[in-house]
């Protein structure tokens, strides 16, 4: 097997970082100027309460233009365009989630989020989710920290997971098993009631992107899922983690990107959470 390339030095990792924030502002652009006119979309399904429109995948379209114009010969993973037999590759390769929330948006909720993974032989190096009702960002690159920037502002400030070290004062984001015949569903259940008594609060709001940055941000203290796709989570996971959080699978696994389950938060409300999940 030919070595492997080397991984990005900090100046390539800025100029993707500043890609990847530049075509996540630009597809949430498009996005929001869609919001208007969602009464008029044809709502399409690709499984159990799991739904499409021309929107996710103008979007995806936008985004892959834009990321592989600057990178010819990178790997391309879109939630809409998803080849099952595609891997990561040996080099750099993109994860994207055109409009993670789709639900949210087609309903008019304003929770919805482009994510955008960048990856270098199969480790997470940059990542940027945008949320596209609010203009809210949020963006990380390996070894440069996590940042967050407001709504209506142009500069940035650094973010870091919270401080929360008692269950009773957390408060805790989840993501349901909503798909039908959900096979999760019981363990989530069992989880669900050993974690909401425990905790001051649980919170879903219908994006999990946006859900693993409220982590980043210490508005959670910790979050768990058990079916997340790598579009969900390639994002938020490098900024979780540029933010102090510990992240692993339910299990107690390192976090990768792949159909997995995710179980994040600030150190102390990890080690917590997962004992419960790993119990219940």
């Amino acid at each position: 097997m030919p070595p492997l390339p080397p991984p990005p030095a900090r100046d390539a990792l800025d100029q993707l970082d500043a890609l990847l924030r530049d075509t996540a502002e630009r597809a949430a652009a498009y996005i929001a100027g869609q919001a208007a006119r969602r009464a008029e979309l044809t709502w399409e399904h690709k499984g159990p309460a799991d739904f499409v429109s021309h929107v996710d995948r103008t979007a995806e379209s936008m985004i892959r233009d834009a990321l592989l114009a600057a990178h010819l010969d990178a790997v391309f993973v879109g939630e809409e365009s998803y080849d099952p037999a595609q891997g990561l590759g040996d080099a750099l390769a993109f994860v994207v989630d055109p409009l993670d929330g789709t639900t949210n948006f087609l309903h008019g909720f304003p929770w919805y989020a482009v994510s955008i993974g960048a990856t270098w032989a199969g480790e997470l190096v940059a990542g940027v989710v945008h949320n596209a009702a609010t203009g809210e960002r949020f963006s990380a690159t390996a070894g440069g920290g996590a940042w967050r920037r407001a709504t209506g502002t142009d500069a940035a400030e650094r973010i870091a997971v919270s401080t929360v070290a008692e269950p009773a004062r957390a408060l805790i984001g989840t993501g349901f098993p909503f798909k039908s015949a959900a096979p999760d569903l019981p363990t989530y259940l069992r989880q669900f009631a050993r974690v909401a008594p425990a905790t001051a609060g649980m919170r879903r709001a219908g994006s999990a992107a946006l859900d693993l940055c409220d982590v980043a941000c210490g508005r959670f203290d910790a979050f768990w899922e058990l079916s997340l796709s790598p579009w969900d989570l390639a994002a938020g996971v490098i900024i979780l983690k540029e933010a102090g959080a510990t992240v692993t699978d339910p299990h107690g696994r390192p976090a990768r990107v792949t159909h997995t389950g995710l179980c994040a938060g600030n150190p102390a409300m990890h080690a917590w959470l997962l004992d419960v999940l790993r119990t219940a």
